[in-house]
């Protein structure tokens, strides 16, 4: 079969890459540096503690991490989308009793890990509740119905709320010194567009956040403050009608607290998602979909250019194939793929998207990974998480490889790069994947190239592509260079292959999981050589598999 059709395994194709040193493009600036959950009580359990230490070990920097239920009354323990940490109650008279403990343990955590808070303010404590919208005189159901919806609802009272916002700033200064706490991030709410996030109107929700601005500088003028967290805005639908009323709210609309007109905003969040896949024991074979996020991406740039405030900071506050973290392939058989070298490829391959076009478009973007752990799953469960009982998934991976990229960033072409902001998408024309990246330099020390494998169609499309790549303008004194392989693929750095071929046990047993533990890190493809540079080039050729990634870093050896 012709190389250009990518239906069966042997099929191969070539693919031209030239990389050019000599051509600075800026700073490459490590964007993707974010990650979070639903449930905030996992991140100081074992298993999230081990999975932050993790990314401390390896980060070029702090990631931020950004938990929902800060704010929920419970039981101080989470489950899937559930957490609560008790934070705010009232006595008898209607008094505010503080509880720091779990909502410490979880700052704590991240801390001292490496990693920084992206404190997401939410949601409703049930002694805040607008009782207007959580009635209920048998106390037996009184959680139930609670945890169901009373979290998402108004308070009662907008002053109250400020206050809470304010004590729990004042405590973090207090604890943590205002200088630390001035580097995170504070995000009202999430998803309040969805009558799931937030049953009040979009008018109460700008209240809450005028109120919650007013709280947070009461005590700390200096912290950084945003949102609104909407989901992925649709032409026509809630989500860009939401955006779009709260950034006009916040440019000229009055403001319930001063009085006057706007309201401060330091940074916007919205989210892009690929798809979804819920529940169905039998469903059609899916698969999410670059473009969408790109589209998704596009909008909400245009809604922020509408308000003149394309100079603030985007963060994509949850960037990902798909819309629901707890599920799994037990939940829905597509969701399989989180196990698999296609989560990586589809990261590296939207992210490079929104990267391009964020730059196209003058506007600083952060995409957020909402991915996390589940403990107590099944082994390679398909939830949207970096590990699984312990075990690193080949996102971690990708994850890896981005944390060795240099910081200058150097020119970059390939001959099969796609369009993913042209009217139709490019995966849909054919079974010809994309084969893109990047390229960068740490200092004149090395020069680091990342080239993904990518279509969207994961049950379909297999093959590999023969990858021809040319780096010019090396700048190194030697004649000489390391040359160092990361790849990650079916067989390499993805341990869920590993897994497969162990029977899929669902509990490994302490052999097993010794096995699968030697192998769940970032792999390379060869062993490192030493290779001529002539004329301050050089060139490799070597086979790149769809859904695979590889990371060749040409090292100095001076």
């Amino acid at each position: 079969m012709k190389g250009d059709l990518f239906m069966g395994e042997n099929s191969k194709s070539i693919v031209n890459i030239r990389v050019d040193a000599g051509d600075w493009k800026g700073e490459l600036a490590h964007n993707w540096n974010y990650i979070g959950t639903d449930e905030c009580n996992y991140i100081h359990e074992p298993e999230g503690e081990a999975l932050l230490a993790e990314f401390g070990r390896f980060a070029e920097k702090p990631y931020y991490v950004r938990p929902h239920h800060l704010f929920c009354t419970g039981n101080k323990r989470g489950t899937p989308k559930w957490g609560s940490t008790n934070l705010y109650t009232e006595d008898e008279e209607g008094n505010p009793i503080y509880d720091f403990e779990i909502f410490d343990k979880i700052s704590d955590t991240i801390l001292k890990t490496g990693c920084k808070p992206f404190v997401e303010l939410g949601f409703m404590p049930i002694d805040l509740v607008d009782k207007s919208f959580l009635e209920e005189s048998n106390p037996w159901n009184r959680q139930s119905i609670y945890q169901r919806y009373g979290w998402a609802c108004p308070p009662k009272d907008y002053n109250r709320w400020r206050e809470l916002i304010a004590t729990v700033v004042g405590h973090l200064v207090d604890r943590y010194g205002a200088k630390e706490v001035e580097t995170w991030y504070f995000e009202l709410w999430n998803e309040p567009d969805l009558d799931y996030y937030w049953k009040g109107s979009i008018e109460e929700f700008c209240k809450l956040y005028d109120y919650t601005v007013a709280g947070i500088v009461d005590v700390l003028p200096s912290a950084y403050i945003g949102g609104p967290a909407t989901t992925g805005p649709l032409e026509g639908g809630k989500s860009a009608t939401f955006l779009d009323a709260f950034l006009s709210h916040c440019r000229n609309g009055n403001n319930y607290v001063t009085n006057e007109i706007g309201s401060r905003l330091d940074f916007i969040t919205f989210h892009v998602k690929g798809g979804g896949f819920p529940f169905n024991l039998r469903p059609q074979k899916g698969a999410p979909s670059v473009q969408s996020m790109i589209k998704q991406l596009s909008l909400g740039l245009d809604i922020i250019e509408k308000y003149d405030y394309q100079g603030l900071e985007v963060v994509l506050s949850e960037a990902d194939p798909d819309g629901w973290a707890a599920g799994g392939m037990h939940d829905n058989i597509n969701l399989y793929f989180r196990n698999t070298s296609y989560y990586a490829s589809f990261v590296a391959s939207s992210f490079n998207h929104m990267q391009k076009l964020a730059e196209k478009r003058g506007f600083d973007v952060r995409p957020l990974t909402w991915a996390f752990v589940f403990p107590g799953e099944r082994c390679f469960e398909g939830t949207r998480a970096f590990q699984t009982q312990g075990i690193d998934k080949p996102v971690l991976n990708m994850f890896r490889m981005y944390a060795l990229m240099g910081d200058k960033k150097i020119g970059f072409t390939s001959d099969r790069s796609l369009d993913m902001t042209s009217s139709a998408d490019p995966f849909r024309k054919g079974v010809v994947p994309e084969v893109d990246g990047f390229a960068a330099m740490s200092g004149h020390k090395s020069v680091d190239v990342l080239i993904y494998c990518h279509h969207d169609d994961w049950w379909n499309v297999k093959g590999e592509c023969s990858i021809k790549l040319d780096v010019s303008n090396i700048p190194f004194l030697s004649k000489k260079a390391k040359v160092v392989h990361y790849r990650i693929d079916n067989e390499f750095s993805n341990v869920c292959s590993l897994w497969n071929s162990l029977g899929r046990p669902y509990y490994p047993s302490p052999g097993q999981m010794e096995q699968l533990k030697a192998r769940d890190g970032l792999e390379m493809l060869w062993p490192p050589q030493v290779m001529e540079i002539v004329d301050g080039s050089m060139v490799l050729d070597f086979d790149l598999p769809v859904h695979g990634i590889s990371l060749i870093r040409i090292i100095d050896t001076e």
